[in-house]
């Protein structure tokens, strides 16, 4: 078995091979022949004897806020093997030779939604809890109106007041993308809008953007779905902008589906005749992988009388096994031999963006606790998390 990056029509190969896997349909071959040999995203293959690829990974690159400071981060899609081959370790082979590549090409963590979680877990990655889905009637939101401005957005439309909302609410929430324009344009453009139902929103408040929703129309009988993609907002004022908006579909919709950043509990605050009506469910189609632990430990926030040492180990990415003394000004390799705590690189990456904390940490099989329990938990704290790219 050979493993490489794909390269001009090995990425059309690639292409097709995620067509067969996923059930898709394609309606001209020859554009998409000339899209896919012409990309540039990174894209790795495994190859037979005779040449034959057997399947792929795609690594699209972010960069996520971590902490308030922007990380280097592959996003894993497009994972797909022939049936032909499957059960012979073709997305292992690859995953052993993509993430030492991505440690060397300064990415710090590594994403991707699992298929399943276990078969994941073999290569390093973690369940993270990405959101909560809340489900309730509009008429459940009657204590709140919205008197400001609200502003519907076409394609061709400036994508100016959302990427205001954006830079606002982002930083503040872990593993949220820093967005370009460009990016925020994929989040909000759709072909047919009459025929996809996806629509979006800005709410101005004395001519200022305050808060956002995208949201796609899911018809279902009794009643349609009015389903949130994502919503960003600015202060109190934007929060209540969004609920308020909500509120107008009273007559439209039989059903709300809230997805809100973890964190951010609607059960907590919401101000309801009927909040026992709403449905919470959390969300943890996602995973998370570290995939450079003193970069990691470097960038997440520290309190200034931190000194402990942590041992990593991981299986696949050789240069994060090591015993590493932490600081408020610094992190670097030691030779401790008993460290304060000992892990793999799964529950560090649940523990640095703030997903786990110490107590559940500590009900895991591969996580021990030495010493310094109390400087633990104040190192690892549990964060706000927001995730809104897809890949």
């Amino acid at each position: 078995m050979k493993v490489k990056k794909l390269e001009g029509k090995e990425r059309f190969e690639a292409y097709l091979t995620a067509v067969y896997c996923f059930h898709m349909r394609v309606e001209d071959p020859r554009a998409e022949r000339e899209k896919h040999e012409a990309d540039t995203r990174e894209d790795w293959g495994a190859f037979d004897e005779d040449g034959t690829l057997m399947g792929r990974i795609m690594n699209h690159k972010f960069d996520f806020y971590l902490d308030g400071k922007p990380v280097r981060t592959g996003g894993i899609g497009g994972v797909a093997t022939l049936p032909e081959y499957r059960n012979r370790g073709v997305i292992r082979a690859i995953f052993k030779e993509l993430l030492p590549a991505a440690y060397k090409d300064g990415e710090v963590i590594s994403a991707l939604y699992p298929f399943k979680h276990e078969f994941y877990r073999k290569q390093g990655y973690e369940v993270l809890t990405l959101c909560n889905e809340y489900s309730l009637k509009p008429g459940l939101l009657c204590n709140y109106r919205f008197e400001g401005e609200v502003c519907k957005w076409n394609m061709g439309d400036p994508v100016t007041d959302f990427m205001t909302v954006y830079n606002a609410f982002a930083p503040q929430f872990n593993l949220a993308s820093v967005r370009t324009k460009e990016r925020m344009l994929d989040q909000l453009k759709v072909d047919k809008p009459y025929i996809d139902r996806k629509f979006s929103y800005v709410m101005k408040q004395n001519g200022k953007p305050v808060a956002y929703v995208i949201f796609t129309d899911i018809r279902h009988d009794p009643a349609a779905i009015l389903e949130v993609e994502e919503c960003a907002w600015i202060k109190r004022e934007g929060f209540n902008a969004i609920l308020g908006f909500l509120a107008r579909f009273e007559a439209d919709y039989g059903t709300i589906k809230l997805k809100l950043p973890m964190g951010i509990d609607l059960l907590r605050i919401v101000q309801s005749p009927l909040a026992y009506d709403i449905r919470k469910i959390p969300r943890q189609d996602f995973m998370l992988r570290v995939i450079n632990a003193k970069k990691l430990l470097e960038t997440i926030r520290k309190p200034a009388d931190c000194d402990l040492t942590i041992r990593v180990s991981d299986e696949l990415i050789a240069e994060n096994n090591a015993t590493y003394r932490v600081t408020a000004d610094g992190v670097r390799a030691c030779r401790k031999k008993k460290a304060d705590i000992e892990l793999n690189e799964r529950a560090l990456a649940q523990l640095a963006v703030g997903g786990l904390n110490l107590d559940e940490a500590m009900l895991r099989a591969d996580v021990t606790v030495n010493a310094k329990e109390e400087l633990l938990r104040r190192v690892f704290t549990e964060k706000k998390i927001f995730v809104g790219e897809h890949f």
